[in-house]
């Protein structure tokens, strides 16, 4: 059963199809009729709405192109006597769509198969500098001995006995524990075309099959400046099947986590390490080697004197990540963080002394009344802040004294 371009074209919402179907329900409604053709009129009004539903809805109208009125569950409505072609040539004004008379105004194009979707984990050089690499697929193509029927020269198929020429079948489905649902499935026997060859008529290459597994190198191309979530789309490669348009293959791009940058945007962030010295007097060196291997020279201070405290930022502008299809960059920010000299160091001669001359006097003081002192813990970190709020739980006396004696009362 074939559904014209020009039906599935129209919705519900264009005006076009909900204009034919009203008058085609109105003219077969029960009520309009004598009571002599009331039930015949009751069987085609039911099967009008069920056309109504179908093209109105992109998915039914979808099953509806591939599979007919097999596509959905049995039970419907529609009689056997009554076509859902003969109520579209009603609503429309064509006919023939089963074969018998042309097919409508051109041929229609294929549907569409199934794409293929899997992870490609690429570094974040790879994204940086852009990546081409080639590989073996393996997919189905149509059989070239049989041109996708299935079957020999001359050979006639039959109709497949387990779907009965419908290409689908209902099956169970399982929805919950101990719960089930029927569902309507293609036909593992036919595989949806409806019919199928006898063991000898079958075709020698594909055996009946209509497709044949081959091996196919694919280039696949990344754009400099990619990111995470990217989709890189090879047009055309996934399997092939008769009267398909075979799906696409889609590659969705996963960055691996660098122990270097960290990406936003189109903006890198490092941290880069200097010395107390650096950080007071100044330096003039590479502070990180990029992704494509260039090493990242800066000049400090750059105009008279100043001085670089933890955590200030040096932000060295255009040297992030590419923009894809420009040639406009991000920007790289570092994080500086300071080393300071270790305690063997500071022991050695009388450089506590020197330094102490050297450096700026410290502020003044903060007096108070009453001054206690305490050592303090050299290896602490704020892993442990906040860790110690039990003492704020009321303990139960009934839990202190569980299996201890107890006085009875007086």
């Amino acid at each position: 059963m074939w559904l014209p371009e020009t039906c599935t074209q129209l919705t519900a919402s264009s005006g076009g199809f909900s204009g034919s179907h009203r008058p085609a329900a109105l003219s077969s409604h029960p009520d309009k009729v004598g009571e002599n053709e009331r039930a015949a009129a009751d069987i085609k009004f039911k099967s009008i709405s069920k056309a109504y539903e179908i093209l109105s809805d992109d998915d039914k109208r979808d099953a509806y192109d591939a599979h007919g009125m097999a596509a959905f569950e049995a039970g419907n409505p529609m009689d056997a006597n009554v076509d859902l072609d003969d109520i579209l040539a009603q609503m429309f004004g064509m006919h023939g769509m089963n074969g018998s008379g042309g097919r409508g105004p051109g041929p229609r194009k294929p549907r569409k198969g199934q794409d293929e979707e899997h992870p490609y984990n690429v570094t974040l050089e790879e994204l940086y500098k852009g990546k081409t690499t080639k590989f073996a697929s393996k997919k189905n193509v149509i059989c070239k001995v049989c041109k996708g029927s299935g079957g020999k020269d001359k050979a006639k198929p039959k109709e497949c006995g387990s779907c009965h020429g419908r290409g689908m079948q209902q099956g169970l489905k399982a929805v919950g524990p101990g719960l089930v649902t029927q569902e309507t499935v293609i036909c593992n026997s036919c595989k949806g075309t409806g019919s199928v060859y006898r063991d000898k008529e079958r075709c020698k290459k594909c055996k009946g099959n209509r497709v044949v597994e081959e091996k196919k190198v694919l280039e696949l191309y990344i754009p400099r400046g990619s990111k995470e979530g990217d989709k890189i789309v090879l047009e055309g490669e996934a399997d092939q099947l008769p009267d398909q348009e075979p799906g696409d293959i889609v590659f969705n791009l996963v960055e691996t986590e660098h122990s270097t940058f960290r990406r936003s945007g189109p903006d890198l962030l490092a941290e880069t390490h200097i010395d107390l010295s650096e950080a007071l007097c100044g330096f003039s060196r590479i502070l990180v080697k990029h992704l494509d291997g260039r090493g990242i020279h800066v000049k400090h201070p750059q105009h008279g004197h100043s001085s670089l405290k933890p955590g200030s930022i040096i932000k060295v502008t255009g040297e992030g990540m590419p923009h894809k299809k420009s040639d406009l960059r991000g920007d790289l920010y570092l994080i500086v963080k300071v080393d300071f000299p270790d305690s063997e160091w500071l022991n050695q001669g009388q450089r506590i002394e020197k330094l102490k001359d050297l450096l700026p006097k410290p502020g003044n003081p903060i007096h108070a009344e009453t001054v206690d002192e305490f050592e303090y813990e050299q290896k602490a970190n704020l892993e442990e802040f906040g860790a110690g709020d039990r003492g704020d739980q009321w303990e139960d006396e009934d839990d202190e004294q569980s299996g201890q004696p107890q006085c009875a009362q007086q």
